[in-house]
This record gives structure tokens, sequence and C-alpha cells, in this order.
């Protein structure tokens, strides 16, 4: 199956040089490009990318935005939108997160690395380093939201298990590592996380790292 990737991002040598990386892959391709957050917008819902390789700072439209009406499209439900910035320390991750991105990258990864990213992503699975994630969020997220969350000891609706997967999805761990932790069979922890995002109505793992710091299941700086 060949992933269908747009890329967003203002610098064209910038685009230039992974539409190349991403071109020379064999599982993938680049079926647009675009130079602001309008155009990445509007190009999602025509080029029907599997993911957008979405830069924070662009003109016209920022990459946050950009990820938030994408996000909000109904139409464009199975896009993913894979996040870049300069630093790995940028607050505006959080945000990008909390818009509906499903991971985040810096810059001057390795070749190698993006393209290992773009599967990870398109497959499903949130690009969430448990280093840099948790301290950014650590740092960014101390007002709780409204809705499905509760300021104290974490979202409603959960079981007491449910609540323990979602803590140790907040400090990155994958499937096999959260059933390691609890006792639990590794199916039986990828189908705890898919209920916890179904109750939530979150739509990757990003989601779920994001509601349990904003509900206070997971404090920062205890990560």
């Amino acid at each position: 199956m060949t992933i269908r990737v747009l890329l967003a991002d203002d610098q064209n040598l910038v685009r230039a040089s992974f539409a190349m990386l991403v071109s020379s892959a064999g599982d993938m391709e680049v079926v647009a490009e675009a130079g602001t957050g309008r155009e990445a917008v509007s190009l999602a819902r025509s080029a029907r990318a599997d993911l957008i390789v979405m830069d924070i700072r662009m003109p016209d439209l920022d990459g946050i935005e950009a990820t938030r009406l994408i996000a909000a499209d109904e139409d464009l439900a199975g896009v993913k939108v894979l996040v870049l910035t300069t630093y790995e320390t940028d607050e505006h991750i959080v945000e990008a997160l909390r818009a509906g991105a499903s991971g985040f990258l810096v810059k001057d990864i390795r070749p190698a690395e993006l393209l290992d990213a773009i599967r990870t992503v398109a497959a499903g699975d949130s690009l969430l380093s448990p280093g840099p994630t948790s301290r950014l969020i650590a740092r960014f997220l101390r007002a709780p939201n409204t809705g499905t969350t509760s300021s104290v000891g974490g979202p409603s609706g959960l079981s007491e298990r449910e609540r323990q997967v979602l803590a140790l999805v907040a400090r990155g761990l994958n499937n096999s590592e959260i059933a390691d932790a609890l006792g639990l069979s590794p199916l039986t922890a990828k189908t705890h996380v898919s209920r916890i995002m179904g109750k939530l109505g979150a739509r990757d793992r990003a989601q779920l790292v994001i509601v349990a710091y904003e509900s206070g299941l997971v404090i920062p700086g205890t990560v």
C-alpha cells in the first residue's frame, strides 16, 4: 500500500528536499506540495493525501490552524498530520497536538527517521517521544479542559483499569510495554487503548496524552 503524502512548508528548499526523500521510498509518494496553511487545507481535500507533513510556522494560515481545520473536517477524518518544528522545545507543538496532530518532528532529523515517522503515523500510531513530549506537556499544559475530562484525578467515565492504561500511554509506553507493566496481553492492552479513545473521542494516542495531562491524571513534572 502506497502512503500518499502532502508536504506543507513555506521554504521551497525544505519542500524539495523532503519531496526527493519521500519519493525515493518505495512505499510512499508525494501527491501535492503547499507553501501556506490555506494551501495545505485546500490540497488535503483535493489531493486525498493519507498524511500531511506540516510546518508549524507558515504564512497566511499557520500549521496549527491548518491542522485544526483538517481535524475538524469529517471528510478528512482519515488524514494524519505530522508537524514540523525547528526546535523540540517549541511550545507551539503542544497546541498542534491539541489541534489534532498525531506527532511532531524536528527539522534536522536524519532522512531515515522522517520516513520511519511517516510510516508510523500513517499506520495509525502516534509519534510521541517520551522525553521531549513529556517535557513539553509538563511545561505548557497547566489549565484543565472542560467536557469529557475532570480537573481532579483524571477523565470521567473511565474504569480504574482504563485510567491506569491512560496514565501509561501519557508516559510514552506502547501497547506491549503497557501489557508488561500491568500483567496483560498485548491484545488486551490494545483493546483498552481503543476503548479509551472511543470514550474520550480521541483521534489517536497523541490526543490521549493531552487528555491525561489536562485532566490531572498525570501531573506535570512527574514523568
